[in-house]
């Protein structure tokens, strides 16, 4: 199974071998700026699986051990690699094809929440989950699709 992708303008397209493991939507202010929205979406997909197949990219937003991957033409936010858990890439998954397709299962930084956004998610974090707790999540989500 391959999931593709692209951003805006299709200078960068991608390919996901895996189906994603979880789906997110994240609340902090950070993400809020970034995706000039009330949150952003993540599907988090094996990093084994995940290729960018066409364009260049460009690191933007944190600059630290977590990097943000921009289109280098368009600038739209791509995917995130996140310090400290190497084994996955979080990808926007607005930019996939079919986005209907992935409802976010996890909320995040809900204190962060604008008091207006509704997700549909089943669980919902003040802030991140614990990594213990990332397992469970995970089995959770695959037992519902």
């Amino acid at each position: 199974m391959i999931i593709s992708g692209s951003c805006r303008c299709g200078n960068v397209t991608f390919e996901n071998e895996c189906p994603p493991v979880m789906t997110t939507a994240c609340h902090c202010v950070g993400c809020q700026k970034m995706s000039a929205s009330a949150f952003s979406l993540t599907a988090l997909f094996p990093a084994s699986g995940f290729a960018v197949t066409h364009g260049e990219t460009v690191i933007g937003g944190l600059h630290g051990p977590t990097r943000h991957y921009f289109c280098a033409h368009c600038l739209t936010w791509l995917f995130t690699r996140a310090a400290g858990v190497e084994e996955f890439v979080g990808v926007r998954s607005s930019l996939l094809e079919n986005p209907q397709h992935y409802l976010p299962f996890m909320e995040t930084w809900t204190r962060e929440k604008l008091p207006w956004v509704t997700t549909g998610a089943s669980v919902s974090y003040e802030a991140f989950p614990e990594p213990q707790d990332y397992p469970a999540l995970m089995s959770q989500f695959r037992a519902r699709r």
